[in-house]
């Protein structure tokens, strides 16, 4: 097997969910990410853990969405009671086909989240983690051979996490002590939020593998102005292009999408909370130097920063803030490498992609 997937394992088991003697883990893969699901559980043998497996088939996923009436999905007992035994959660991410569940309608798949949020939200209070496998179906999304996909994930997943956190904590202190934040970019971007109360969080790799962002929430009804997202993204299988959102007191007043502005509306439908923010981000993430159609490496990558409407992450609520507990979470980059800075209580702290602690900042 290739090394570089024990030392992926070895990273997931140690750093990301501190596995200890006797956890009951729970891991969620992929059929095509087996080889990673084996070196996993030879680790977690080793530290005496007791793992269980689920084994996600996507084509079974688009089969049972496509025959089931949204009406009819319920809350699976089954699921939450597990999850609620479960110590660490570890979900693996790859496909043979990255457009599997394109032809799901999104009201379905709206449906279904709602449904198994309860299952979502348990999941959020215990030692989990979301990584990728190289597969076949993301490389082929990226237009990446598969060896070159395999370099560009382990590049930027076996790496010295703790060289990265010590980087990222500067722009944690600085939003952390902050309240308003201005985000520019070109002529489109000129958006304005508050982020006083909040708490940011410092991802390096822990919940999210590869991590290399910081990010937090805004105050739900604070944000104004316009954004344009010139990255696109894929969202049920399906590429969402040049999304633009217009906020006023905190909520989306209008919106468009170059291509399926019809799945957006679906994902803004959702729920009262879709139609605000729950993060912002900010992309610190060196290794990562090319856009890949995958969120979970796009929005890390530095230079950008990333908007979800919807849920907005637990951890980055303190207690007595008001939270966006939206069944949706979608993320969306803004490009902010040219033309563009953040603004935090009227200092600028980033222009175009360099921070005011990195060597060729000018303010």
């Amino acid at each position: 097997m290739d090394p570089r997937i024990h030392e992926h394992a070895e990273i997931i088991v140690d750093h990301s969910v501190s596995i200890e003697k006797g956890d009951a883990v729970r891991v969620a893969a992929p059929t095509v990410a087996e080889d990673l699901a084996v070196a996993l559980y030879k680790k977690l043998g080793e530290r005496g853990a007791k793992p269980s497996l689920a084994m996600r088939s996507s084509r079974a996923d688009r089969a049972f969405h496509r025959a089931c009436d949204e009406d009819d999905f319920e809350l699976p007992k089954q699921s939450l009671a597990e999850m609620e035994k479960t110590d660490a959660v570890i979900i693996i991410k790859g496909s043979e086909n990255a457009a599997e569940m394109s032809d799901v309608p999104s009201e379905k798949i709206a449906a279904y989240r709602t449904a198994t949020a309860p299952v979502q939200q348990e999941r959020m209070g215990k030692r989990w983690v979301g990584t990728q496998f190289p597969a076949p179906g993301e490389a082929q999304l990226a237009e990446m051979s598969t060896d070159s996909y395999e370099e560009f994930v382990y590049g930027a997943v076996n790496k010295d996490w703790d060289e990265q956190r010590k980087f990222q904590q500067e722009m944690v202190e600085i939003l952390d002590a902050g309240d308003e934040v201005r985000i520019i970019s070109g002529d489109a971007t000129d958006l304005q939020m508050s982020v006083k109360g909040m708490k940011t969080i410092n991802d390096y790799g822990e919940k999210n593998l590869p991590g290399g962002e910081v990010f937090t929430a805004p105050v739900p009804d604070s944000v104004e102005g316009e954004v344009l997202f010139e990255k696109p993204l894929i969202h049920q299988g399906r590429e969402i292009e040049d999304v633009w959102l217009k906020f006023e007191e905190g909520e989306v007043v209008d919106f468009s999408a170059e291509k399926n502005e019809a799945v957006l509306a679906g994902v803004l439908d959702t729920d009262e909370g879709a139609r605000r923010l729950g993060e912002l981000g900010v992309g610190m993430n060196r290794d990562i130097g090319r856009f890949t159609y995958n969120m979970l490496f796009d929005e890390k990558m530095g230079d950008t920063i990333h908007l979800a409407i919807g849920k907005a992450i637990r951890q980055t609520v303190p207690e007595g803030q008001p939270y966006n507990g939206s069944a949706t979470h979608l993320d969306m980059i803004v490009d902010m490498s040219e033309d563009s800075f953040i603004e935090v209580d009227g200092e600028v702290v980033q222009r175009n992609g360099t921070f005011r602690f990195e060597d060729g900042f000018e303010g």
